[in-house]
């Protein structure tokens, strides 16, 4: 394990050099003890040098304390553990740092990507599936970004499957710092992985690579909400290169968090309505739907100020013009549907429907 330690912590080693290394030496602790000039055959001869100088001893020492807390593991190529999925992928990393259940890797489990910066029914469409898949048996793979992420992950908790981060930091990081207690609860009840050493900034180019992996760890990988410049097409176009099934989540012809899932429809993914179709698409365990999905939301579809907003958004003067509603009328009726968690007030004056 100190050899893989070394290795992992070796500047500009990247994981099809340390893979090349290994297809000729064997071992990591070959590697370590090979000179120089040897080296410099396979790899770029500043990283031949870099593996013969060894890492900083003190972000050695680090990464060993690290290992000595029982919640946190490293899972090599060499192990029975490493995830099989990933095998099958281009690039897979020679090592994970992972810090909870190193189990959950060889589970059943479907990626739920999508936009930072979410609309209310995005977050509520994401943990809802998510929550629905994970009692359906898959376990979610997401980002720990915020917005759509978040919701993924909250989702896959509350579900039987629980849910995995795959972060673009070390483990000792965590990014970004508002999620600090969802990192804690994965930690505890699911799992945090990267292929980055400890002490890995959020640096912008880690996080397209670590996306190859959200997907490579899945059976398929289901689009909430995506912009057409979004790191979730990213995540799905791995996904399609690594033979996984994508699913696009379809949202109003208006809203530009819509147009990359629409794009990926038209591109041939799978429509996802409800959770039971990727359920059945994928053969997995299907069970009785959630509660969530069920049960009515308890408003009354006569509803005259729902029936106007539909499920777009609305600024409050085309509101009241559509359901000939007075403005007091109307705006003490969306307080109401506001408390009880139905409407959504959101930026510009516009309300949307959550649920």
């Amino acid at each position: 394990m100190l050899a893989w330690l070394r290795l992992g912590l070796v500047a500009g080693l990247t994981s099809s050099g340390f893979r090349k290394l290994l297809a000729v030496h064997s071992t990591p602790e070959a590697i370590c003890e090979t000179d120089r000039a040897t080296l410099a055959r396979i790899v770029a001869d500043d990283v031949a040098a870099a593996i013969a100088r060894g890492p900083d001893p003190e972000r050695l020492e680090a990464a060993r304390r690290w290992l000595e807390n029982s919640a946190n593991h490293v899972v090599t190529l060499a192990d029975k553990a490493y995830p099989r999925l990933l095998l099958e992928i281009t690039d897979p990393p020679p090592l994970l740092y992972v810090t909870g259940n190193p189990d959950l890797l060889n589970r059943q489990s479907l990626a739920v990507v999508g936009s930072r910066n979410a609309t209310p029914q995005g977050r509520a469409n994401a943990q809802a599936f998510s929550r629905e898949l994970s009692e359906g048996g898959f376990t979610i793979v997401s980002g720990m970004a915020l917005g759509i992420d978040t919701a993924a992950h909250l989702g896959g908790l509350a579900g039987a499957s629980s849910s995995i981060a795959v972060v673009g930091t070390g483990l000792d990081i965590v990014y970004p710092a508002r999620n600090r207690d969802l990192a804690h609860r994965l930690a505890d009840e699911g799992a945090l992985v990267s292929e980055f050493a400890l002490g890995t900034p959020a640096l912008a180019s880690n996080f397209p690579r670590r996306n190859r992996l959200i997907s490579g760890l899945s059976r398929g990988c289901l689009v909430v909400e995506a912009a057409l410049m979004s790191g979730s097409l990213i995540t799905a176009r791995h996904a399609l290169e690594q033979g996984r099934e994508v699913f696009a989540i379809p949202g109003s012809i208006h809203s530009p968090l819509s147009k990359g899932c629409h794009l990926l429809l038209k591109q041939g993914a799978k429509l996802a309505e409800n959770s039971q179709d990727i359920l059945e698409e994928l053969s997995g365990a299907i069970g009785e739907r959630s509660a969530f999905a069920g049960a009515s939301d308890g408003t009354p579809e006569e509803n005259p100020l729902l029936t106007a907003l539909g499920f777009d958004p609305l600024d409050f003067d085309a509101l009241c013009q559509r359901s000939g509603l007075t403005p007091d009328s109307a705006s003490a009726m969306l307080l109401t549907l506001e408390l009880e968690g139905v409407v959504s007030r959101l930026p510009g004056g516009r309300f949307q429907r959550v649920r």
